[in-house]
Order: C-alpha cells, then structure tokens, then sequence
C-alpha cells in the first residue's frame, strides 16, 4: 500500500506518569485479545518475551490465553513497568510473568533464549526498525514463532482523519492524540517487509489485520 502521508516520528520512549497512565487507560482489549488469538494460531508456547511491553496488559493477557508459557515483558520506560507490575501483582497469572528493563534495539538476553518472540504495537515509535527486527530474530530460537503487530500508515489525510473518529471517538482528547501521532509514525505494510528482510527475518509473511493493523509474523515449526 502506497501513502501520500510522510512518516513524522513520535517519541521513542514513553516516560512519563502522565504518558504511562494516559495510555493504560486506553481501551486496547479488543485488539490485545486479537493478537493474543493470532500467537495461538502460530503455534505459541513455551518461553514468551514481548519486546515494548509497556503497562503489562498483553504479557498477562499471554500467559492467561496459553497457560504453559512464561512471559517476559521488556520495556525501555520505567514509569511503563511501574505500571505493569501493580498489574502483575494483581493478576493471577503473575508468578509466570516477569517484567525487564531493557531497550528494543539491544536486548539484553542470549541468541535463542525464547521460544517465542512477538511485540504489540511499538515499532511505529522506533525511528530505524531495522535493529529492532533484527535483535528480535537474534533471541528467537531456531523454529520458534514470531510475531511483531503495530499500526500502518494510512493511505492519505482523509483516511487518517476516519480511523481516528471511528476509533477513537470515546477517547479523550489527549487519547485521541496519541492515536493519530501513533498512525503517522506508523510503517505502510510495504515499508514493513522491506525492512524484515533487511533485518535478516526468513520464511516471514506480512498480513494486513484490520484496517489499521498490520503484523510480521512467521508460525512455529
């Protein structure tokens, strides 16, 4: 998919109270239960870690959805995992989850440490991807699953314009923000294979979600 739109980058990192706490409130169940459908679907399990996991949300909603597996959640900004372990201390999956401090583009674990490797909705706030992608193929294990989801750069100004009223519209105004910082940011489908395979990912597909997501992934084998 081709845009008109030009990619202005957001803040890579997301580290303020405020920021933290605006985006926990965000409603993201939908599509958090949608790519946590989709890891099941690739053949999940095992040892998770979930690059950018910010307030926690997915890594639990993992270890929920696939009761065999232990999830590690990574993520550059303190006040995000502040917020994920008051999550993870209420959870009742808590004891398989274990949060980190660590940055996408260095990870700090061995090469084939997981058996699954996936993020959700981070790669539009990395101004070069192609590290990350690369780091994220590094910890993989040989055969393992992966699956990196995040938003799509709409087509054109309009476009941009209705998919933030349409899903943004019980929002407030700083959510809505967000939303529409994050689709500019945001990789076209196109961009997204070309800098996979410049990261050196095999046997991957890139599949357009929904008409603002996108995911880079590849089943276990």
């Amino acid at each position: 998919m081709q845009s008109s739109l030009e990619r202005v980058l957001e803040p890579e990192v997301m580290d303020t109270e405020d920021e933290a706490r605006e985006y926990d409130a965000m409603d993201h169940s939908g599509p958090n239960r949608a790519f946590c459908e989709r890891l099941t679907e690739l053949g999940a399990g095992g040892r998770v870690l979930d690059i950018g996991c910010g307030p926690g949300q997915v890594a639990l909603l993992i270890a929920e959805t696939l009761p065999a597996t232990e999830v590690v959640g990574v993520d550059l900004a303190q006040t995000m995992l502040d917020v994920a372990e008051r999550h993870r201390a209420e959870s009742k999956v808590g004891d398989r989850v274990r949060f980190d401090l660590g940055d996408a583009k260095g990870l700090p674990y061995e090469d084939g440490a997981f058996d699954v490797v996936c993020s959700n909705t981070i790669l539009h706030h990395i101004p070069d991807p192609q590290p990350f992608l690369a780091e994220a193929w590094r910890v993989l294990k040989p055969g393992g699953a992966l699956l990196i989801r995040d938003l799509f750069r709409p087509r054109d100004a309009a476009e941009l314009d209705r998919l933030v009223t349409e899903h943004a519209a019980d929002a407030n105004p700083t959510q809505r923000e967000l939303f529409r910082a994050s689709l500019h940011a945001a990789l076209t489908p196109a961009e997204l294979a070309e800098v996979a395979a410049a990261a050196g990912i095999e046997d991957f597909e890139v599949v357009v979600d929904t008409d603002r997501h996108v995911s880079l992934q590849r089943a276990a084998r």
